[in-house]
């Protein structure tokens, strides 16, 4: 049992199960605007599985391309999938029983769902491999991200509304400007192994002005979101509180590189949250 639960962890560490929280929030956003309000247990289960699946595919997959990239890095070398805690085949098994779930979920939903779920799972698994080939890869991983509103809005009305296009847009440019500012951590690293970032191509300063970029362009989506879903005062104090966030984190930044943690993790986890309980105070009043 004792190894059970170590494996266990072991996996956790792996794909990082709570950093779920940068995507989950925005899939039922989408669900709760398409609803207008509670969208049922059934869809909130299917769409907690569907989302979970695919983030560990996705990380499942990133693990696995990223293996021999990762013991070369001071920063990863103590991953499972490094230091010999979880070797190349279970990874490979774990990658696909994730995607063989998400199909199913997606399958179980609708037929829009399911038609969707082949094309978003090689989006989702093609990121990994993108940074070897194009400095661009942090708009790809925005985008394996910016998928969760769509998908959530197909699960509730198998469509895709305007509105959830802008939303899906400002969790792109909210996802890569982070990321940007996380690669900062592996600037010289990815020079000497010839692995393609914004960092690496074009510096720091450069890297933190176009971050800031993306995230205005987050605010701008998502303000264009709020109007076009009709939404009322709180959605909009939403858009402010996001943009006060995206400030502050940009602030610890510019000010300090080791505060790139508390970046990334803490004020972008509290952002998605937040975004959501303003999303359903503004429903349910």
């Amino acid at each position: 049992m004792q190894r059970i639960i170590q494996k266990a962890k072991d996996f956790n560490e792996l794909v990082m199960f709570e950093h779920s929280i940068f995507s989950l929030p925005f899939i039922f956003i989408a669900m709760i605007v398409t609803a207008d309000g509670w969208f049922g247990w059934w869809l909130f289960f299917m769409g907690l599985v569907a989302a979970l699946s695919a983030r560990n595919f996705a990380m499942g997959v990133n693990r696995y391309a990223d293996r021999n990239i990762d013991a070369k890095n001071p920063r990863t070398q103590n991953r499972p999938n490094v230091d010999g805690r979880i070797d190349a085949p279970s990874i490979m098994a774990f990658i696909i029983v994730n995607a063989v779930v998400f199909i199913g979920v997606a399958y179980m939903i609708n037929s829009l769902a399911f038609s969707l779920s082949f094309p978003i799972l090689f989006i989702l698994g093609g990121y990994s491999y993108f940074k070897r080939f194009s400095s661009w890869a942090h708009i790809v991983l925005g985008i394996s991200l910016g998928l969760a509103p769509i998908a959530g809005a197909v699960a509730v009305s198998a469509t895709i509304p305007i509105w959830s296009l802008f939303l899906s847009l400002g969790v792109i440019f909210w996802v890569a400007g982070f990321d940007l500012l996380y690669s900062l951590q592996d600037m010289d690293f990815d020079k000497e192994n010839n692995l393609h970032s914004i960092p690496s191509k074009h510096g720091a300063a450069v890297t933190m002005r176009l971050s800031m970029f993306f995230h205005l362009l987050t605010v701008v989506c998502w303000a264009i979101f709020v109007s076009l879903a009709g939404l009322g005062v709180f959605a909009f104090t939403a858009i402010v509180f996001s943009g006060t966030m995206l400030y502050y984190e940009h602030h610890l930044v510019r000010k300090d590189f080791t505060q790139i943690d508390r970046a990334f993790f803490t004020v972008n986890g509290y952002l998605g949250i937040a975004f959501l309980i303003f999303i359903i105070i503004d429903k349910a009043v």
